[in-house]
């Protein structure tokens, strides 16, 4: 019998400078030659998930316009032993962005990121701070706040950072371990225009990092970084819940090469039991 998967995502979920829809379209399209498959939005996944060997959680849009149907869809998963994917111990975005504060103070190479308005003089002196959501996904509540503002912007749920200038963004597709392919943003106002990226050496051992960190035996993770003006890159996010892949920006080998792999992970993952 082929293994049955509950592939999670909002078809219609109206991202800015992406098409979710048809990214999971394709996805699912190429999955069903593996899985019998089902479709649900995130709303619909507790109540549906005990009838499948497993859910995979793909482009289902930002927590926080359903945080409450999906704390009951952690919490049920996990009491019922539900296999999720990526599984729900991710360390990244999926357990909110407070390890970007946990990663400052270890100094790894992230934007020096606090939570509290009293740790600000610990980031470098900056006349404009990002403040986030530490919930937040997809810019969400994203803001960009002067310093004699801080006090009235931070509410206790943010996350303050300094505003860093960059050259480009870049993120790295990871299946598991594996690394799949690279794109980057070459201008910094427009962060979904992509085009495909060559990483040298040290960029994968920058964003392997990140992945060994997470400690996820199996998932699809993207690794966001940006190029500083010195050179340098610097963690952004690394989004271990629902990240989007942007499949229709990279060639057709490197599309079929990403299915091979998510394909294979996901038979990993449920071979293990």
């Amino acid at each position: 019998m082929r293994p049955s998967i509950l592939f999670v995502t909002d078809l219609a979920y109206p991202a800015q400078g992406r098409r979710y829809g048809d990214e999971d379209v394709f996805l699912t399209s190429r999955l069903r030659e593996d899985f019998d498959l089902a479709l649900c939005h995130p709303r619909d996944a507790a109540a549906l998930m005990d009838r499948f060997d497993a859910v995979v959680v793909r482009n289902s849009g930002p927590v926080l316009a359903y945080r409450e149907a999906y704390q009951a869809f952690r919490a049920a998963a996990l009491a019922g032993g539900v296999r999720v994917y990526n599984p729900l111990t991710g360390r990244g975005d999926m357990a909110g962005k407070r390890y970007l504060v946990e990663l400052t103070a270890a100094g790894e190479p992230v934007i020096p990121t606090v939570d509290r308005l009293a740790d600000v003089d610990r980031l470098p002196p900056t006349d404009e701070y990002v403040v986030k959501p530490v919930a937040g996904a997809d810019s969400v509540g994203l803001r960009f706040v002067a310093r004699d503002r801080l006090a009235e912007a931070v509410d206790g749920q943010s996350l303050i950072q300094p505003r860093v200038p960059f050259r480009y963004e870049v993120s790295f597709y990871f299946v598991d371990d594996a690394f799949q392919y690279a794109l980057h943003a070459p201008d910094p106002r427009r962060r979904w225009d992509l085009a495909p990226y060559a990483p040298t050496g040290a960029d994968l051992d920058f964003a392997r990092r990140f992945v060994r960190w997470n400690t996820l035996a199996h998932g699809v993770q993207r690794v966001d970084a940006c190029r500083t003006v010195d050179g340098a890159l610097l963690l952004v996010e690394l989004e271990d819940l629902n990240p989007y892949l942007s499949l229709d920006l990279v060639s057709a080998d490197v599309r079929d090469g990403f299915v091979a792999a998510l394909s294979a992970s996901l038979r990993r993952f449920l071979a293990a039991g």
